[in-house]
């Protein structure tokens, strides 16, 4: 008989269970609106993967991961079984104050248990501070004698944080800066890190960095050795001189805890237990210098090092017929935003040159943003003879240097051959002015009105004006007619009843004996409900009858809907061989309400007079 216990403990032991919990961002403390919370899902003996829901109550979804597993071993009589457990995070932030509850939810065909939670105000900031400057001080005691489950630790614990860097504190307009993120930990493992905001830059232009860490290294920092991991890197352009800032932004980090115990048998052991932190970077400044003055009237805008080239596939051309030249920009820094001359201005007048077509091909890199900017421009020669294209000249600044500095493209002697058509005649002639007067059509006459100063012009201007005035005034009236719920209702029973009757209707053609009543019942008292602005929680006979007298209506009409509802009750839990004909029913509602409806107008009549 012993051992038979002990093997339905065992296997009891090990049966397969799913089991929700519910965990606060701020560890025992009630959950806040704008507050991170989380849902545990405990998956045992189940090789099965919850679904992340689409929605819970009260709260936005952000993230769903597995942040656990365990197993274990019992061997009873030679018989060795295993038991093993998964543990799946769910992050939320709660949006509304309520009561809620979630779940159950259903794994692999096992149901778990539901979770009930409440949603208060969002903590005032004051309050916020003075619990940040003693959370620290608790975390790490927190986290031993709260539940298990996921944690919130503030900014972190000394154990695990964030550090932004900027490569230079001062820097000159539209210089590449490199801003770092840098993960510090002393955690075994890092299973998930993911940013819930990005980071501000206000007053710069951004370029994202696909250069970040794919492992750990490690380094000392205030005399503690961490793993670390540059997560974000970005190329950042200040677009204006002054002070600007870079905001730091929120990271969700799951990590396995290692906590320690002494077994009796094994002796020293330890287990890994899910946390999850959130954790922000430090906020920055940026001192920015306006480009030293004067500006070069050629300047490009360019500032970085770069160097043009150009390229003409072909120098024996044809007139009236198009060519191309390629002028490529390479180099370091803003290349986006790289502008050349206008070539018109430096070209001969025989040779027109249309808009180019630019082509960026950029890298973000890691500590810059490099790579080529073409310009396909395509010109006409409009004569026949030798022309010189002349060299391109490129200014830009450099940071480095502290000065402008140029780059210059080769130029180039072109020989122009007589094309078809006459030289100078398709382009140039069509924008040459007869200046051979047009004739007059119709008469001239001496005195001319202004359209401005006629009547049909500022019409243009006053029907919107009225039209607005009307509109403006029809809305308030709207929102002062609809202000009062309640009484919107009321003014609207009549017609509310008459929807509810009209499913009444439709039961009698149906010979729905039962739900034919139950119509009845919610037009009568939905009428009532409405008109006298009763919630449902009030409605009985006393209640109703004291309120009809009260608004003037006589005994004969308050004593027809009451006994009308008498019977409709009556019908509805009578056997089906004492139901009455539904017509006659049907009927007397409508009349009913009719009788109603005409004797609160009077009454309203009658006080409107007095």
């Amino acid at each position: 008989m012993l051992l038979l216990v002990m093997l339905l403990s065992g296997a009891s032991c090990f049966a397969a269970s799913v089991r929700l919990t519910v965990q606060s961002g701020r560890g025992r403390r009630e959950i806040g609106v704008g507050d991170l919370f989380y849902i545990s899902y405990e998956v045992t003996n189940l090789d099965a993967t919850p679904e992340k829901p689409a929605t819970v109550p009260g709260a936005k979804v952000m993230y769903f991961e597995r942040t656990g597993q365990s197993s274990r071993f019992s061997s009873v009589n030679g018989k060795t079984t295993q038991s093993f457990s998964y543990t799946y995070t769910l992050t939320l932030r709660a949006q509304k104050e309520g009561q809620y509850s979630f779940g159950p939810v259903t794994v692999g065909g096992v149901k778990s248990n539901a979770v009930n939670y409440a949603i208060g105000a969002s903590a005032a900031s004051s309050s916020q501070g003075a619990q940040q400057n003693s959370g620290n001080a608790r975390a790490a005691q927190g986290r031993h004698n709260s539940a298990d489950g996921p944690k919130f630790i503030g900014k972190g614990d000394g154990n695990l944080f964030l550090k932004a860097d900027v490569s230079r504190a001062t820097a000159y307009e539209q210089e590449a800066l490199v801003y770092t993120v840098k993960l510090y930990t002393t955690y075994d493992a890092i299973k998930f890190i993911g940013a819930t905001a990005a980071p501000k830059f206000e007053g710069f232009v951004v370029e994202e960095s696909k250069d970040i860490s794919t492992s750990l290294s490690y380094e000392t920092y205030q005399g503690k050795t961490y793993a670390t991991a540059v997560i974000a890197r970005y190329i950042i352009f200040p677009q204006m001189e002054g002070q600007l800032k870079v905001l730091g932004n929120t990271y969700t980090v799951s990590v396995d805890e290692r906590e320690y115990y002494h077994d009796p048998f094994w002796g020293s052991m330890s287990v890994a237990k899910p946390l999850q932190l959130n954790v922000k970077p430090n906020d920055l400044t940026v001192n920015v210098k306006s480009l030293p003055k004067p500006v070069p009237a050629n300047f490009s805008g360019g500032v970085g090092q770069f160097k043009i080239t150009s390229t003409l596939p072909a120098q024996n051309l044809m007139s009236n017929q198009a060519a191309s030249i390629v002028y490529a920009v390479t180099g370091t820094g803003n290349l986006k935003y790289v502008k050349l001359p206008d070539l018109n201005a430096l070209y001969p007048a025989e040779l027109e040159v249309y808009s180019p077509n630019p082509e960026v091909n950029a890298n973000v890199g890691r500590n810059n943003v490099s790579g080529t900017a073409r310009f396909d421009y395509s010109f006409m020669p409009l004569e026949s003879g030798t022309f010189t294209i002349p060299e391109v000249t490129l200014s830009y600044f450099n940071p480095q240097t502290g000065r402008y500095e140029t780059s210059t493209a080769r130029g180039y002697n072109v020989t122009v051959g007589k094309g078809k058509g006459s030289e100078k005649s398709q382009t140039r002639g069509k924008m040459s002015f007869n200046p051979n007067l047009l004739p007059v059509k119709g008469d001239l006459k001496k005195t001319h009105t202004p359209y401005v100063e006629r009547f049909s012009y500022w019409l243009f201007y006053i029907l919107p004006v009225l039209i607005l005035l009307g509109a403006v005034v029809y809305y308030r009236s709207y929102l002062k007619a609809n202000a009062d719920y309640l009484a919107v209702k009321s003014r609207r029973a009549s017609k509310m009843a008459r929807m509810r009757l009209k499913k009444a209707g439709i039961c009698i053609r149906n010979n729905d004996v039962d739900n034919f009543y139950d119509e009845m019942l919610a037009a009568l008292w939905g009428y009532v409900s409405d008109k006298l602005k009763m919630p449902t929680s009030e409605l009985n006979r006393e209640n109703v009858s004291g309120k009809l007298s009260e608004r003037g209506i006589g005994e004969k009409e308050v004593k027809q809907i009451i006994d009308l509802i008498d019977e409709c009750e009556f019908s509805k839990y009578s056997p089906a061989s004492a139901k009455g004909d539904m017509q006659p029913v049907y009927d007397e509602g409508v009349n009913v309400i009719n009788s109603l409806e005409d004797a609160f107008k009077q009454t309203k009549t009658a006080g409107d007079e007095k």
